[in-house]
C-alpha cells in the first residue's frame, strides 16, 4: 500500500525514497560513538534516543549541539538484556516494571501488564526529557515493537498517536510491512492503525525493513553486505525506513548485550561501505530525514 506521501514531499513520480535511521543512541558509548560519526556524515539519515539508558545524557548532548541533524526519541517499555537495565523514568511504582524493578525484557510482558495511563506518562516524560535537554526532536519511534500490539493484539498506540499529534510529530508506523501482504491480519492491524494516525494528521511511513537482527551460525560481513544490498535493490516507490543499529564492536558492547555484538559492528561498517553507498547512487534512490515529514505535519511545507 503507497500512499501519497512522496507526493505531498515534492519527490519526483515514482520515487523511491528511504530513511536511514540508527536506533538505540543513548544504549550505551558503543552506539554513541558510532551514530556521532555517521549522522554528521550523511551516512545515516537519522538517529532515535533511548532516553531512560545510562549513556543517553551523551547523546543528547551531542544532538542539543547539532540541530541541523535528525534526532528524535526512540520510546523505550523494554528492557532485553540481563546484565545492563534500565528503569522508567516515572519511577517503578507503575505495571512497566518487572520483579526487580526494571522494565521488562520481552515486549508480551508490557502487552499483558502494562496501563495504558501508566504508558501514556511514561512516554510523554521520555520526549519531555529530550525537550528539556533543547534536542530539536524530529520524530518518535519505538525500541522492540512493543507499542505495536504484535503477539496479542493489545497495542498502545493511541497514546503514541496523541502525544506526536499534540508535539508535530512524525511517528514510525508503517502502513505495509515486510510479511504483511501475506498475513491479512497483521495488514488489517496496520490499515486500522494508519487510519487512526491519519485521522490525528500524523505523518507516517509507507514501509518498515530492516535485516535479520542476530549474528547467524557461519554469517560473515560480506554475507551481511550482500543481504543488505539485495534490501537496497529491492526498495519500491513510496517512502521507506530502514533501521539498523551500528555500533563499535568493542568490549564494551560484548559486555553489555547478550548477542548480536558482530552484527552491530557489521552495520557500522556497512554504512561507509563504497559498495553500500554505490549501490544506493546506481539505484537511485533518493535520503530524505524525518524533519521533511515534521514539516509536512506542521504546515511548513
Amino acid at each position: 500500500m503507497i500512499s501519497d506521501l512522496a507526493d505531498r514531499l515534492g519527490l519526483a513520480p515514482g520515487a523511491r525514497a528511504i530513511i536511514v535511521n540508527a536506533d538505540d543512541f543513548g544504549m550505551c558509548h558503543a552506539a554513541n560513538t558510532a551514530i556521532t560519526q555517521l549522522l554528521p556524515t550523511g551516512r545515516v539519515d537519522s538517529a532515535t534516543v533511548m532516553v531512560p539508558c545510562a549513556w543517553a545524557p551523551e547523546a543528547l548532548a551531542f544532538a542539543a549541539s547539532r540541530t541541523d541533524l535528525d534526532v528524535g526519541v526512540h520510546l523505550v517499555l523494554t528492557s532485553e538484556w540481563t546484565r545492563y537495565r534500565w528503569r522508567p523514568l516515572t519511577g517503578t511504582a507503575s505495571t512497566l516494571v518487572d520483579d526487580a524493578g526494571y522494565f521488562p525484557a520481552e515486549v508480551l510482558a508490557v502487552e499483558q501488564n502494562a496501563a495504558t495511563a501508566d504508558v501514556a506518562a511514561e512516554i510523554e516524560a521520555q520526549l519531555q526529557a529530550a525537550l528539556h535537554a533543547v534536542v530539536d526532536v524530529t520524530h518518535l519511534d519505538n525500541h522492540m515493537g512493543s507499542v505495536y500490539g504484535l503477539l496479542t493484539g493489545r497495542d498502545f498506540l493511541r497514546p503514541v498517536l496523541e502525544l506526536a499529534a499534540r508535539h508535530g510529530l512524525p511517528f514510525r508506523l508503517p502502513r505495509t510491512m515486510e510479511g504483511g501482504a501475506g498475513d491479512p491480519a497483521l495488514q488489517a492491524q496496520l490499515t486500522e492503525a494508519a487510519a487512526a494516525a491519519d485521522a490525528l494528521g500524523v505523518e507516517i511511513v509507507d514501509r518498515l525493513w530492516t535485516h535479520p537482527f542476530e549474528t547467524l551460525p557461519g554469517e560473515t560481513y560480506e554475507w551481511v553486505r550482500e543481504g543488505f544490498l539485495a534490501l537496497l535493490r529491492a526498495v519500491p516507490a513510496g517512502v521507506t525506513e530502514i533501521y539498523l543499529h551500528p555500533m563499535v564492536d568493542d568490549e564494551e558492547l560484548r559486555a553489555v548485550v547478550d548477542f548480536g555484538a558482530e552484527k552491530r559492528g557489521h552495520e557500522l561498517r556497512l554504512l561507509d561501505d563504497p559498495m553500500v553507498l554505490q549501490a544506493i547512487d546506481e539505484e537511485g534512490l533518493v535520503r530524505i530525514g524525518w524533519r521533511e515529514l515534521r514539516a509536512l505535519q506542521r504546515g511548513e511545507r
